[in-house]
């Protein structure tokens, strides 16, 4: 970890579930069309998804695989995921809730296994072996990389104005302090880098590398924002334990006071997809 004071706990997203349905921004349907036409998806073979959260990147590839396996250490991801198949009817995905660590979990074998904007919450050498014993021949290990939460900063003209992510941030450590939470913790250099060398060190090889998704503009209202901001580890709810009514109001306040007519605009990232092969 970037911080080995930091320990990961079950608070790490507590009350942050169906925040990260309304707040993130949804995967395209271009991420799951470039990650089927590298690796050859035809509706076969099986889909581990690791740190699946409510299930974005699992309920968009399991139309690419037989079956997938989505599993969380948070029950409330969980939760949510198992509501948002139902929702769309996809009906080939089981949802479990444990820590990557408890992998293999008598799961079997796999054609792919997605980890999106998660790795770094896991230990990581740990999850890599096991995960990389549970790829079938020819299987394929591929990260997910973006920022869901936020577009990009700019000065280019848009059909509305951007979130006020500066203030946003200012307020929440006005109330939580100027250093990052995470669960019980605090991250105060941030998540830890260092992928390819923990890769490499588990006999994968590759990478090969796919950026879809980029600069598309994408309008968002305020509860989509405020949301966003309790979709992060940083300002999940709990944090806020019983200063949390006065917190979102004064989001709300602030977010309403900069936007027209309720809405934002934001240019979206790219999205980065790191494919490796055991």
């Amino acid at each position: 970890m970037a911080d080995t004071a930091w320990e990961w706990d079950e608070t790490l997203y507590a009350g942050s579930a169906s925040h990260y349905s309304v707040g993130r921004m949804p995967y395209p349907p271009s991420l799951a069309e470039a990650v089927g036409k590298e690796l050859g998806l035809d509706g076969t073979g099986r889909l581990l998804d690791v740190g699946c959260g409510p299930g974005s990147v699992t309920l968009l590839f399991a139309p690419l695989v037989e079956a997938a396996v989505g599993v969380d250490a948070d029950q409330g991801m969980i939760n949510e995921a198992r509501r948002r198949a139902s929702e769309v009817g996809v009906t080939n995905v089981e949802w479990r809730h444990l820590r990557a660590e408890a992998l293999p979990a008598d799961l079997g074998t796999f054609r792919v296994a997605t980890f999106a904007q998660s790795f770094h919450w896991m230990d990581r050498p740990l999850v890599t072996r096991r995960v990389r014993d549970m790829l079938a021949p020819g299987g394929a290990w591929v990260h997910v990389g973006a920022n869901t939460h936020q577009g990009v900063t700019g000065d280019d003209l848009l059909p509305y104005p951007r979130p006020p992510w500066q203030q946003i941030d200012d307020l929440v450590a006005s109330y939580l302090g100027p250093v990052r939470r995470a669960g019980q913790g605090w991250l105060p250099s941030g998540t830890p880098g260092g992928e390819e060398e923990i890769m490499r060190q588990a006999g994968f090889t590759g990478p090969t590398r796919i950026t879809v998704d980029q600069g598309m503009v994408v309008e968002r209202g305020v509860d989509e924002v405020a949301s966003a901001v309790f979709s992060l580890s940083s300002s999940a709810p709990h944090l806020f334990a019983d200063r949390l009514p006065a917190f979102e109001a004064d989001l709300r306040h602030l977010l309403s006071e900069a936007a027209q007519d309720g809405r934002f605009a934001e240019r979206r990232r790219g999205i980065d997809v790191v494919i490796w092969r055991p």
